[in-house]
């Protein structure tokens, strides 16, 4: 199946933290780095996750912020530090490519985002994504 999801990370979970609707899921990426993903109760039983099942992170581009620095202080949890690779701007939205640990991520944000954090190849930011942005699919 190809999907339009452009961030498509491999990784292995490491915890599931179920709840009565909501379950908190965590999963190792492949670079190291750890995520959390808050799916439904019953897609980690239709999954079958439990610690040490292989998973892929999908995260829609529109989903993911950046930030030049670590945030402190804001409730999402899934910080991933990276480097600029490539920025493509267009009339008012910008699509920016960061190298993290292990793979690469694509942000859509707007133009005058871009502009104001000075988002240039090398520029070293931290990718943001709020734990109920993940969706996850066994391979």
């Amino acid at each position: 199946m190809n999907l339009s999801i452009r961030n498509q990370i491999p990784g292995t979970v490491t915890s599931v933290t179920p709840g009565e609707v909501m379950a908190a899921v965590k999963v190792r990426l492949d670079g190291g780095q750890d995520v959390t993903a808050a799916i439904t109760a019953e897609a980690v039983d239709e999954l079958d996750l439990a610690p040490g099942a292989s998973v892929y992170a999908l995260v829609k581009s529109t989903e993911v912020a950046l930030a030049t620095a670590a945030v402190e202080g804001v409730s999402i949890r899934n910080q991933l530090p990276g480097t600029v690779d490539r920025v493509i701007t267009g009339g008012a939205m910008a699509s920016v490519k960061v190298t993290i640990v292990g793979g690469t991520l694509t942000a859509a944000i707007t133009r005058d985002a871009a502009e104001d954090l000075g988002l240039l190849p090398g520029s070293s930011v931290v990718a943001l994504i709020k734990s109920t942005e993940i969706s996850l699919v066994t391979p």
